[in-house]
């Protein structure tokens, strides 16, 4: 019995986002969902009164915080850029209201301050997000859908 001819390999696809590097920030997103989802869920229950528009803050950046771990951790770039992107704005929009006017978030979100209370990791993190997103991101060749030609012998 004689082997086949082999196939051509498939052609290199991009950069995983939980690839490399990629696995470390999966894992920083990933104890940031599960701190933030645990802060929000005991402000919510407990402390809700005191400062709802704090504590749904601390809610939704706990959900972009499990978005963009699933995301990058499963390489769907469309989700992963809308919650890096979305972090981002939201880091920026109430770390500036906090300092701003404190009296709009009287307690503490995970953003409060550009996060602040987490060593400032809230305000890097997107940033790191969105360079990884940007590092892997598919080539001209990936995106056409065309294999890269060998070049010509001269």
């Amino acid at each position: 019995m004689t082997a086949s001819p082999a196939s051509p390999a498939p052609p290199a696809p991009h950069g995983s986002t939980a690839s490399g590097p990629g696995r470390v920030l999966v894992a920083i997103y990933g104890v940031f969902a599960l701190a933030a989802t645990a802060r929000a869920g005991y402000q919510l229950v407990a402390k809700f009164d005191e400062a709802p528009l704090a504590y749904l803050l601390s809610a939704l950046a706990a959900l972009v915080y499990v978005v963009a771990t699933i995301a990058l951790a499963t390489d769907r770039r469309g989700l992963a850029w809308a919650a890096v992107g979305v972090e981002l704005v939201g880091v920026l929009a109430v770390g500036t209201l906090s300092v701003l006017d404190a009296g709009d978030l009287p307690d503490q979100t995970v953003w409060s301050v550009y996060g602040q209370g987490y060593g400032y990791v809230p305000l890097v993190l997107p940033f790191l997000g969105v360079a990884w997103l940007w590092h892997t991101r598919p080539g001209p060749a990936a995106a056409a859908g065309s294999r890269p030609t060998a070049p010509a012998d001269q």
